[in-house]
């Protein structure tokens, strides 16, 4: 028999909006004093309980939350937050993870998720569209950056190592050059690929943390081994630097490298008029790393890869899976064919709903904001005599709250 509470919470909405809006309102509030971190030990020891055998009032379980979850949280949202890079999440993406969930759409087929698929498409398209890309362009949610760059290398390798994907690759053969500044993530999906961790290069930045175009070039010309990639970096996750797209571009048009660039922080700078020259020459890119859960502060996660040429998305992840993908066409709606994941959420509607809600001209103006909160604070730190800044912000890490 299906329990009596499954039907009884199918209106128990109010409740947790109740919850969720008194959370908002006292960790905005500059009277409510957010929770210090505390020991994990001690946290964890509050949930050291066996698994419950039989149901609770929906009241208690949300009592239990206020007085056991809560208080041991994160409060991204007081007005003193700052650091950890975790974005303030924007009110209208927050109340539509609930109706993201009560859909439960799955994005493998399309035929289980028609408007939320139409959804991803059309809001990738606009993030293409950004970015300066063609009509080919196209690409998928993911569920954060280290995702996107991964499927955008196993492209790469795919152009590069065409029989990889049958028969693997031999250590040694093949390279990925980024910066020496690049996340952890490049040195990660390089060794899942086979290619192994050595494979990765790493190439000198200049005072300003930025990728060196110089000595890349000068290490392509050397470089005898086949080259899967280049990664490059806008907005690096210590210090928030721009590597030159222009010039690292032009470079991998006359090496015929396929070029990737990590755009998790930095790709919302195309949202802003005062911003976006920090990615010139981004239309060169084959693929773009994007996390719309950070500058664009949707909640996590919300992430997404463009590549230039959706063919080479889908050819990353061919095979033969009929009992599931049955559409012969070139470039089929479904976004399983072209994605790491197949069980995947409908992450897309949180995404086109706080776009619809807040305009491509409120996600700029939420931009600017934050970066200008960032300058104002390192002004401030180089002005105080207790403490000496170590590099000049272009946008962040910090992420205050908005």
């Amino acid at each position: 028999m299906i329990p009596p509470e499954v039907a009884e919470d199918l209106s128990a909405g109010p409740a947790f909006a109740t919850l969720v809006s008194d959370f908002l309102r006292d960790a905005r509030s500059r009277t409510v004093t957010a929770p210090p971190v505390g020991v994990f030990a001690d946290v964890a020891a509050l949930f050291d309980e066996p698994a419950p055998a039989v149901a609770r009032s929906l009241a208690d379980v949300l009592d239990d939350v206020r007085r056991r979850v809560l208080p041991h949280t994160a409060w991204l949202h007081d007005p003193m937050h700052m650091a950890h890079q975790l974005s303030t999440p924007l009110p209208a993406a927050i109340w539509a993870e609930a109706l993201v969930s009560a859909l439960n759409q799955s994005h493998a087929v399309s035929e289980l998720s028609q408007a939320t698929t139409a959804i991803e498409r059309r809001v990738i398209r606009w993030l293409a569209d950004l970015a300066g890309l063609g009509a080919e362009a196209g690409g998928t949610m993911t569920v954060g950056a280290t995702e996107a760059t991964f499927s955008a290398l196993l492209a790469a390798r795919n152009q590069a190592l065409p029989d990889a994907f049958d028969d693997g690759v031999r250590g040694g053969e093949a390279v990925v050059y980024c910066s020496e500044h690049a996340h952890y993530s490049v040195e990660r999906a390089v060794a899942l690929l086979g290619l192994g961790r050595r494979a990765v290069v790493g190439v000198r930045s200049d005072a300003a943390f930025r990728l060196d175009p110089a000595a890349l070039d000068a290490a392509l010309a050397a470089e005898r081994r086949t080259v899967v990639a280049v990664v490059a970096t806008a907005g690096s996750t210590a210090v928030g630097a721009f590597d030159d797209l222009v010039a690292i571009g032009e470079i991998c048009a006359r090496r015929g490298v396929w070029l990737h660039v990590d755009g998790a922080h930095g790709a919302s700078a195309l949202l802003s008029a005062r911003h976006r020259h920090r990615l010139r020459g981004v239309e060169q890119v084959r693929s773009l790393a994007w996390d719309p859960h950070k500058m664009m502060l949707l909640p996590l996660a919300t992430s997404a890869l463009v590549v230039a040429d959706e063919g080479d998305l889908d050819a990353a992840f061919s095979q033969s899976a009929p009992y599931l993908f049955h559409d012969p066409s070139a470039r089929p709606p479904d976004q399983g064919v072209r994605s790491f994941q197949c069980s995947r959420r409908a992450d897309a509607l949180k995404l086109w709903i706080a776009w619809q809600r807040y305009g491509s001209d409120g996600f700029a103006a939420l931009y600017d904001h934050l970066c200008e909160t960032t300058r104002a604070i390192y002004e401030l730190v180089d002005e105080h005599p207790s403490f000496e800044t170590l590099h000049e912000p272009v946008q962040h890490p910090l992420l205050p709250a908005a």
